[in-house]
Order: structure tokens, then sequence, then C-alpha cells
């Protein structure tokens, strides 16, 4: 017989589903030991933020072929190990979208009203109406920064509200901006003129601590900021500190770097102009409701031999075609990251150039893993193999699919990805090497030979004596250690591509010193 583990609580709505087609089992608060002794007689796992799916609990799960997250992120699951043994991975992206920008909504609310203070002083006997003036939100300004599917819900509720909404999402297109009707600004610029900013961004190494005290004194002395996205976005010891010495005018958190809040957090010392809730952006009725539905129908019908609608790993490829194409995919995605960060803005088309023996792959996981690494430096661990062709959909990106079975280039063939915005056009190409080694092969058409790493740095300059004689003594002096170095030029005296593997990330500051070199033309940090 069928049968489906529930490893944590979920609404009695997805239970109802999946006992349509399955014994269902719920066993919540198991022990890893306990789980990964018992996964073995389950079909299907089902659970939320409190099972941890490890890889020795996927290998002991001989007859899995679904995991079911009811929620959005899938962190707590070992996805490659799934996907290796040919186990499906689901979640729920839109199930808590309306909770999550509702939250934001009404801290906004909250924030500009004084509610929970004047609450309180009410409750304590208190009667101060001079005290709790509010400011009403009609006609102020709202950054909304990242126009995904919750910050796209907040403007749009936000406009009808009759408030005037600008956004900061370096991956939307001006096109998709106007028909929301918001106007796009630089993030400095945001800051610096919103009344009310509202972070929906995911926490990457990109936007840990992006707003720091510098950007916080950029803001007005009036000015709000509510978090209802992602803990550690914000600096909380300079917010703390902003907020308490008037730099800005409140703030409003839902979610914290570390969960539970700390004691000694020095939010918590904060008593007025801050409101904190406990991570309530999901914790709707309707939302716990909604995931658990989304993702018992997904499990229902993969086990009818059906396909699911919302698969994180790549649907429709069974475990041995996964491990042929991992090596083309790592390089897809490789690529994808790299060219996102050279394009330094947002990109309107892709190109993806599948060369000699590449023709003969499935295109459509190599476009996808292309498209993931393109949009992972913005969007983070929320973008996956499904959602890719979507989220770049809603950022008018178009995307070009092209097969050139003559190319030769290498005897295993190649990958080209090619994008164009308004300021530039770039492109690089990658190879898969013996025993699945990855090599990057061109960049904008000048010929290299580099194994991808961590950090890395990409110039375009003119091929004069004294350049790279001066960008190593630069990164020597502020001790950022070069691991490798490669020249890639056409003709002698014209222009050229370094590439430089670093031991360390550049810091912004010493970018500044990398331009200022005589010849330097172009100059990009990249983190693979």
């Amino acid at each position: 017989m069928t049968k489906v583990l529930v490893s944590d609580p979920i609404d009695q709505a997805g239970i109802d589903i999946l006992s349509q087609v399955a014994q269902v089992d719920v066993r919540t608060g198991l022990p890893p030991e306990e789980l990964k002794a018992i996964i073995g007689d389950y079909d299907a796992l089902m659970i939320r933020s409190g099972t941890t799916v490890t890889a020795e609990i996927i290998e002991a799960a001989d007859k899995l072929r679904i995991i079911g997250r009811a929620g959005v992120g899938v962190d707590n699951v070992d996805v490659p190990a799934a996907t290796k043994r040919g186990v499906l991975v689901v979640n729920s992206p839109e199930g808590n979208t309306i909770a999550a920008a509702e939250q934001a909504l009404a801290l906004m609310l909250a924030l500009s009203r004084h509610v929970p203070h004047a609450h309180a002083s009410t409750m304590a006997g208190g009667w101060d109406r001079k005290k709790y003036v509010g400011n009403e939100l009609y006609k102020k300004k709202l950054g909304v920064v990242g126009l995904g599917k919750i910050g796209s819900h907040v403007a749009r509720v936000a406009k009808a509200m009759g408030m005037d909404v600008m956004a900061y999402d370096p991956y939307v297109s001006a096109e998709r901006a106007q028909q929301m009707q918001v106007r796009l600004l630089p993030l400095p610029a945001l800051f610096a003129e919103a009344d009310f900013v509202s972070l929906h961004l995911p926490r990457t190494p990109d936007t840990e601590n992006l707003v720091n005290a510098e950007l916080l004194k950029t803001m007005k002395s009036t000015a709000r900021i509510v978090n209802c996205a992602r803990g550690g976005i914000i600096d909380e010891a300079a917010l703390a500190e902003a907020v308490e010495n008037g730099t800005i005018g409140g703030a409003a958190l839902d979610v914290y770097a570390k969960e539970p809040l700390e004691a000694g957090s020095p939010l918590r010392q904060v008593k007025e102009r801050l409101i904190l809730t406990p991570h309530l952006g999901a914790s709707t009725e309707e939302a716990q409701e909604n995931v658990a539905i989304d993702v018992a129908e997904q499990i229902r019908d993969v086990l009818l031999g059906l396909p699911a609608r919302s698969a994180v790993n790549i649907p429709g490829l069974n475990a041995e075609v996964m491990e042929q194409l991992k090596p083309h995919l790592q390089l897809a995605e490789t690529l994808g990251q790299l060219l996102s960060q050279l394009a330094g803005g947002p990109i309107s088309e892709l190109e993806v150039r599948l060369q000699g023996d590449f023709a003969a792959h499935p295109a459509q996981p190599l476009v996808v893993a292309a498209l993931k690494g393109l949009l992972s430096t913005a969007l983070g661990d929320s973008i996956n193999y499904v959602n890719a062709s979507l989220e770049a959909k809603e950022r008018g990106i178009h995307v070009l699919e092209v097969k050139d079975d003559a190319s030769r280039d290498f005897a295993g063939g190649s990958l080209q990805l090619s994008c164009r915005n308004s300021q530039a056009s770039h492109s690089v190409t990658g190879a898969v090497f013996a025993e699945g080694e990855l090599r990057i092969t061109t960049i904008d058409e000048f010929p290299v030979n580099v194994a991808p790493s961590r950090h890395m740095l990409f110039t375009r300059h003119r091929d004069m004596p004294g350049i790279i004689g001066q960008l190593g003594s630069l990164l020597g002096e502020h001790n950022v250690n070069i691991a490798s170095m490669q020249v890639g030029r056409r003709i002698v005296r014209g222009d050229a591509v370094m590439v430089l593997s670093l031991d360390d990330p550049i810091p912004p500051s010493l970018l500044v010193s990398v331009h200022a070199i005589n010849g330097i033309q172009e100059a990009h940090p990249v983190t693979l």
C-alpha cells in the first residue's frame, strides 16, 4: 500500500487530500535517527521547516518518490541528494504571497499610526492623543526593494492606497516597471527619497547587511523602514541606533538575523517608534491551509503518475540522465552567474548557444540552468530550475535558444551565453573538459582558458605595458592574493581581457582604485 509520512504539523486539509490516495502517518518531532530508520517504508514525505532531510535520510529512503515542503524555502532538504536518487522535491512558492505582503502593509500602517504603543498606553490607563499623532500613507513615497511576487503585490496595494511607488530591482526591466506603474531608481536614490521603504529580497552574500549605518544616514529623518523578507538584510545594531537617535522616523521588523530574536539584541532596548513581531509573515490560517493544500495536491498527483507543478529540482529527468548532464548543468549555471555580474544591470535578452556536441544534449535543462545562474545573484535560493523561466519572463528577459552542431571548437562542444541590456552586450563561453572539469574559454570573444573559482576579477583594458604589474601591485598592497592570472587578446596593442582568480573578494573601495589605473576600461568582481 502507498504510504505518506507527515513529519511536521500541517493543516488538516492537506492530510485529507493525501488520504485520498495513500495511508497517511502523522508523526511529528521525530529525531533524525528515528526518521532515518522508518523512511524506507514510505513513498512520500511531507514536511515544513521542522524536519531536516539530509543526504543520509534520502539514502535510506528506498521507496521515496517525492518530498513536499509546505512552504517556500527548501533549505532544510538536500535537493542535490534527492535529485541524484530520482526523488522529486516540491514546494509552494506562492502559497504565502498574500500573507507576507499583507504583513508588510500591516506593519507599515501600524508604524505610521503608532498602533502598538498607543494600545499599550491605553491598556495601562493612559489617554495621550497628542503623543500618538500619526501620518497618512496617502501621497507618501514608498520604496519597494525587490519586485518579486510579494514586493509586486505590496506595490499594487500601495498604489491603490494612493502612494507614490518607487522600486529598486536590478533584474526588472524598465518595460516591466512601466507596466506596474512604478519608478525604477538606484538603491541610494530610493533610500534618500522614500518616506517608507519595504524590503522584499532574499538573504544572499550580496544582500547581507545591505541596509547598514551609512545607508540609513541617507534617509529622511521622518522615513520608516519595514522588513518582512529575510533576517540579516538589515544591520540590526545600526538600525536600533538609527531609530533611537532619530536618524530615521521608525522601523518595523518581522524577521531577524537570528531567530528567535536574542534576549540581548539591541532591538529589544528601543522603546519607541520600533515594532517587532515574531516572524508572522506566513502565519495566517489561509496561508497555512493554502501551502498544505498546494503541496498535498502535488504529492497526490505524483503518486498517481501525474506531473508536479512546483518541482524544485529538474522535472522529467531520471537519476541516470541527471548524472550524465550534471557537469553540463553546472557549466550553464556558472556561466549564467558570471554573465549576470559582467552585465551589472537588467538584461533584456539572453541567447543560449549549444555548439558542437553540446547540441546533442537536451536543450531545455541547459537553458533553465543558465537562467537559474543568471538570476541567482538577485534572487538567491528562491530561484530554482522550475521557476527560473517564469522569473525571467516576469523580468522581461527574452530567451533565444540556438543549436549549432557544426561548431567544433572543443572535442566535447561548448556552451555560449550572450546577453544584451541598455548599456552593453556581453558573452561568455565554456566547455566541459576531461573528468567533468569546467573551463571558461572566451570572455566577450577574447580567448581564455580559466577554471571557475569562488572569487574572480575580470577586466577589459588596453593591451599596453605596465597594466598587469600595476594591478598586481595594487592588489598586493591591499593583501588580496592572486591565485592565477590569464590575459586574452585578439591583436597586439589592442583591447584585451584579464581574468584573475583570487583568494579573497575585492573590497568596493579597492575597485575604485582598479578603475583608476590608466588603460583599464572595465573591472568586474565576480563571486561564484
